[in-house]
C-alpha cells in the first residue's frame, strides 16, 4: 500500500509540474484498477478449476470400479482371439514404429494387456503385460512397469526384471550388432519397457493407456475397416462407370435415329 501511495504522489508532482496531464493520471487509475479486478475474476476462476479437479477425480475413481467387471470380461474374450495384441499394437501408427521384427515374434505371445490405476489415481498406474508361460524368450509370465509419484513429487518408473532365456536377449543382441540394428533397439518397444529413465520412449506408456487400454478393438480392426471403406469407394466408381455407359449408350441410340431420319 505504501508504494502505491509514493507513486499516487510521484504522479500528482508530475501532474503539477505539466510533466504528467491530469487526463493520462486518471487514464493510469482506470488501468490499474481494471487489472486489479481481472486478477480478482482470474482468482475466482482459478479456484473453481481446482475444485471441478478434484471432483473429475472423484468420478473417475467411481467409475473406474463400475470398469473394472467389464475389462475383467474382455480380457477373458480377448484371450481367446490368437494374435490380438500385436495385431493392434501393429495396426497403431505410432506403436507399431518401435517394433522390430523380432520382437513382433515375441510379442506373439502376448495374451493380455492391463491397466491398473492406483487407489489414488494421482499418484500413478501400472502397464502389465501377461505372456503365454511357454514363450520361447523369457521366464516370466507378467512384465509389469509402474509409474508414480514419490513423496517429493518426483515421477518414478520400477520394471520387472526380464528373466532371459539362454540366447534370447535381442536387446544385448543388437546392442553388439551394426549401429542400424542398435539404434532400432534403443527407440523399441522393449527398450521403453527396461528403461526407468524417463526418457521420450515414455510416449509408449502414454499409448497403452490412453489410446489402446480404452478401446482395442477399433485398433484390431483397422485394416478391415479401411478394406471396407476401400470397397465402398470401389462400388461408387463402378456405378459411376455405368452411368456413363449408359448414357453412351443413349448418345448412340439418339444418332442412330437423327441418321435414319435424314
Amino acid at each position: 500500500m505504501s508504494n502505491n501511495g509514493a507513486s499516487d504522489e510521484k504522479r500528482a508532482k508530475l501532474a503539477e509540474q505539466g510533466e504528467l496531464s491530469p487526463v493520462a493520471t486518471e487514464d493510469d487509475a482506470i488501468y490499474q484498477a481494471a487489472l486489479e479486478e481481472i486478477d480478482d475474476c482470474q482468482s475466482q476462476i482459478d479456484s473453481l478449476n481446482e475444485q471441478a479437479s478434484e471432483e473429475i477425480l472423484a468420478v473417475e475413481v467411481r467409475f473406474n470400479t463400475l470398469r473394472k467387471p467389464h475389462y475383467t470380461k474382455r480380457a477373458e474374450i480377448i484371450a481367446k482371439v490368437p494374435r490380438f495384441w500385436i495385431t493392434t499394437f501393429m495396426n497403431h501408427p505410432q506403436l507399431s514404429l518401435t517394433i522390430p521384427e523380432e520382437q513382433q515374434h515375441c510379442l506373439q505371445d502376448l495374451q493380455n494387456l492391463l491397466i491398473e490405476e492406483f487407489e489414488d489415481i494421482k499418484n500413478g498406474y501400472k502397464i502389465i503385460l501377461k505372456f503365454n508361460p511357454n514363450n520361447p524368450y523369457f521366464e516370466n509370465e507378467s512384465l509389469i512397469k509402474e509409474y508414480r509419484l514419490e513423496g517429493n513429487g518426483q515421477p518414478k518408473s520400477v520394471v520387472t526384471p526380464i528373466k532371459w532365456k539362454p540366447g534370447k536377449n535381442f536387446l544385448v543382441d543388437n546392442a553388439e550388432k551394426g549401429s542400424r540394428k542398435r539404434k532400432a533397439s534403443d527407440s523399441s518397444f522393449f527398450s521403453w519397457f527396461t528403461d526407468s529413465n524417463h526418457s521420450s520412449l515414455d510416449e509408449i506408456a502414454d499409448i497403452l493407456k490412453d489410446e489402446i487400454w480404452p478401446n482395442p478393438l477399433q485398433f484390431f480392426m483397422m485394416p478391415e475397416a479401411l478394406s471396407e471403406e476401400g470397397d465402398d469407394d470401389g462400388d461408387v466408381e463402378d456405378e459411376e462407370d455405368e452411368e456413363d455407359e449408359e448414357g453412351d449408350v443413349e448418345g448412340d441410340v439418339e444418332g442412330e435415329s437423327n441418321y435414319d431420319t435424314d
